[in-house]
């Protein structure tokens, strides 16, 4: 099973209550407010009068819900609560799509829970990272944050900082400038997301059950490329000077989760990348 959490298209996000270098707001929205269900119907339930979704899946299909609009900069967030029993097993774009995505790898019961995230930049992707999480996220809600402004793309967990992208374009390394809409999905991807597709999805324990919080949304909506130079205004808070890098504290926590939790990166894959790309050598 692969729980898809934050895909943006051009990304995949989440937030309930946010606290990012100082900023904090109450997820009050109601998920019709900005999101709809985007396909399996029949395996979505609203609860807490649209304040909480439930995502489900068995062996007939998934589902998944997406933004309403799509967006140009911004901090994107939910909170979520992973399937629990035994997940392992546990989108359509254009050629030249970008892409940032938050993927939960589906688990065997008694292992560690797989966060994988990926960048993608004008249809170039491969650039994985998985660490394993430090908690259960079956067990409670957990937030999830992108910040995404012209000079660094930052994936959190409760407020911690796990990858950072910077914008190299100077080097010539491609960063995401197109529109994208936030989609969140599960769905049977048991060929790869655990143990490579060694460990397939155990349908005795289905239906399987995501739950999601925290339907507000921080960003600048942007219908299409030719408009995106407005979400760069300093009129968003979120392109403040303040976010184009980790401060001391952010970096420390950073470096601390690199060291402790992350279990594949591909800068390090030599197999894969003989010669690492140019973000890898700075």
């Amino acid at each position: 099973m692969e729980l898809s959490i934050f895909s943006f298209f051009a990304i995949c996000l989440l937030l309930g209550e946010v606290v990012v270098a100082g900023r904090a707001r109450a997820s009050d929205d109601s998920f019709d407010e900005n999101y709809y269900v985007t396909w399996g119907n029949n395996h979505v339930l609203s609860l807490n009068q649209g304040r909480e979704i439930q995502l489900s899946m068995d062996s007939s299909s998934g589902s998944g819900f997406g933004s309403k609009l799509s967006y140009g900069s911004g901090l994107f967030h939910m909170r979520t609560k992973l399937p629990d029993k035994d997940s392992a097993g546990l989108t359509s774009h254009t050629s030249n799509h970008d892409e940032l995505d938050f993927e939960f790898l589906g688990n065997r019961e008694g292992k560690p829970y797989t966060l994988q995230t990926n960048v993608f930049s004008n249809g170039q992707g491969n650039r994985e990272q998985r660490l394993h999480l430090w908690f259960d996220p079956t067990a409670d809600f957990h937030t999830y944050q992108i910040l995404w402004n012209q000079h660094q793309i930052v994936f959190y967990v409760d407020n911690i900082p796990i990858r950072v992208f910077k914008n190299n374009t100077n080097i010539g390394v491609s960063y995401p400038t197109q529109p994208m809409q936030i989609e969140a999905s599960l769905w049977d991807g048991d060929s790869w997301a655990t143990d490579g597709g060694q460990t397939k999805t155990n349908w005795s324990h289905a239906p399987f059950k995501a739950h999601f919080q925290g339907f507000n949304i921080d960003g600048c909506p942007a219908q299409d490329s030719s408009n995106i130079q407005q979400c760069y205004s300093s009129k968003f808070w979120w392109n403040g000077d303040k976010y184009w890098t980790l401060d001391s504290t952010q970096q420390k926590a950073y470096e601390n989760v690199k060291n402790k939790y992350m279990n594949y990166d591909y800068c390090s894959d030599r197999p894969r990348y003989p010669n690492p790309p140019p973000e890898c050598l700075l």
